[in-house]
């Protein structure tokens, strides 16, 4: 791997990191080694910390704040999430070591999967700024979901990620496909209000959901815009036929398909749904989406141009 530095040579500052690690990540931290002997030999002074708990991540972020420079998240998107809020109120800029089954927002930014290649990006400090959607005040960077999704995620144990690994998606999924009925919802956006029947309502923030699912076929995390889709297909078959088109983001192109944009969103349903972020069951509806852009920071590959840090010596 090129470096922009000698890995024989002492940098000339330090840059302090808080590394926050999902203990029970598809790939687990022992493969972590060569990442963070990479980022050290590129002055990333690192401390690693592992959350007990979802909650006990933000936490951790909040107390380590004044102490650090930036904070680096190993996991998957379920962890990403937890760290949002924190990340958000503390502005502190962040990478991530991708260790989830999906790592779709390691997609979205284009992050090598090589985790020591994804430790090259944070060293090399260049800071792409994203927007963050928010579900009833929750954050999300990928994507919110309520109906097949949801009933997708509640399929999906760390059990079954683990022993099955990207595999545990298909077989998670054709168990909910089996299941699938449809329910009835509101959407409510800032020109209409119509009445659905549907079988998922999707709102997407960044590009990609689901293990490399596009959430729209020109979405993107740094344009100020929710993409939302509801599937009103007219029988849980279609779905299947469906399938493909959804997975390369053509969903859009289908009549039985509402495809909208927008900055925020409203959603009541007959009875309360459970709304999955980023892979986890977080609050339920009514639900009211909308977009906070260039909400935080992160190092991309080639996300602009590298910061002006005061390191400390």
């Amino acid at each position: 791997m090129d470096n922009d530095a000698p890995r024989d040579r002492a940098p000339a500052w330090t840059r302090r990191a808080l590394l926050v690690v999902n203990p029970h990540a598809g790939r687990g931290g022992t493969v972590l080694a060569p990442a963070l002997d990479h980022l050290r030999s590129r002055g990333v002074d690192v401390l690693g910390v592992e959350p007990a708990s979802r909650e006990d991540a933000a936490g951790m972020i909040r107390r380590h704040a004044p102490e650090v420079d930036l904070v680096i998240v190993a996991g998957g998107d379920g962890a990403l999430n937890a760290a949002a809020p924190a990340l958000r109120e503390t502005g502190l800029p962040f990478g991530v070591l991708p260790l989830g089954t999906a790592n779709d927002l390691a997609r979205t930014l284009g992050l090598p999967f090589d985790l020591e290649e994804a430790a090259e990006v944070i060293a090399a400090g260049r800071l792409r700024r994203i927007d963050l959607g928010l579900a009833n005040g929750e954050a999300f960077f990928d994507v919110a979901s309520l109906g097949l999704s949801t009933e997708l995620a509640q399929a999906l144990t760390p059990e079954a990620k683990q022993r099955l690994g990207r595999f545990s998606y298909m077989a998670a999924a054709a168990l909910t496909l089996a299941r699938a009925r449809p329910f009835r919802a509101l959407i409510r956006s800032r020109d209409e209000a119509v009445r659905v029947k549907t079988y998922q309502i999707a709102v997407g923030s960044g590009r990609y959901y689901g293990g490399g699912t596009p959430v729209a076929e020109d979405a993107a995390i740094d344009d100020g815009r929710l993409d939302l889709y509801s599937l009103e297909v007219g029988g849980a078959w279609k779905l299947a036929l469906l399938a493909p088109f959804l997975r390369r983001g053509l969903h859009g192109a289908w009549r039985e398909v509402r495809a909208e944009s927008g900055e925020a969103f409203e959603i009541r349903t007959a009875r309360r749904q459970p709304v999955n972020l980023d892979g986890e069951i977080v609050t339920e509806t009514p639900v009211t989406f909308r977009v906070l852009r260039g909400a935080v920071a992160v190092f991309a590959p080639d996300g602009g141009r590298p910061p002006s840090p005061t390191p400390r010596r």
